[in-house]
């Protein structure tokens, strides 16, 4: 039993990674089915993108899709080693990929800060290669930037919720902070899971402490 949960929380080596393929193995909707934004460039000027992981990309997605001034959202796969995986490659857990939300926002309207803060109250950061429930290294902490000023921005946001965790007496934050490598989309049936199956699997759950972003702290 040890030996099945350590394969499922270990990331692969690339000799063990699976080979994938040069193109997708599927099509993509163009357009969000919520809004009717696309979820495919070209984005209007001004739209920011951030891509975060957060568990299981079902009720991540949805969380940000409600998110005022979040022009776009869609599911995918990051941060791994298989190009265009599927999802059952991705639970194999021989990609070494993680499930994220790519979130096309107007930071006219929402601030990156209340977009991480969001992602921060959104889950438990504090779990490693799990999400509650979901275990595997699909399911960890990630946030994926898109240049210096979201590094600066997601490192202070970590390390300000971290003293607020800490204070509470909960574990140190796991999640990783990584230049955002290559995002392939999830299949279409993936796409705004809940809003075409509003009784689906939500596997969401934050750990209850409130981050300090937007309480009068800024982390930009």
């Amino acid at each position: 039993m040890w030996q099945m949960l350590r394969k499922k929380i270990e990331m692969p080596t690339p000799e063990r990674a699976l080979p994938g393929r040069s193109s997708p193995a599927f099509a993509v909707p163009m357009r969000h089915h919520v809004n009717g934004n696309p979820i495919q460039p070209p984005f209007p000027a001004g739209i920011e993108r951030l891509v975060v992981g957060m568990g299981c990309f079902w009720g991540a997605e949805r969380l940000f899709w409600q998110l005022p001034g979040v022009f776009s959202t869609a599911v995918g796969y990051t941060a791994g080693l298989t190009p265009h995986p599927t999802y059952e490659e991705v639970c194999s857990g021989f990609t070494g990929h993680n499930e994220v939300v790519a979130i096309w926002f107007d930071p006219r309207e929402v601030p990156l800060a209340r977009v991480l803060k969001t992602f921060w109250e959104g889950h438990d950061p504090t779990q490693g290669m799990r999400q509650g429930n979901d275990v595997g290294t699909q399911y960890r902490s990630g946030i994926y930037v898109a240049g210096e000023a979201q590094r600066a921005a997601a490192t202070a946001s970590k390390d300000m919720y971290g003293r607020e965790l800490a204070r509470r007496g909960l574990d140190p934050i796991t999640t990783e902070i990584l230049d955002a490598p290559e995002f392939f989309y999830a299949e279409g049936y993936h796409q705004q899971y809940l809003a075409k199956n509003p009784g689906g699997y939500c596997g969401l759950g934050g750990t209850g402490v409130a981050c300090p972003i937007g309480l009068g702290v800024a982390a930009e």
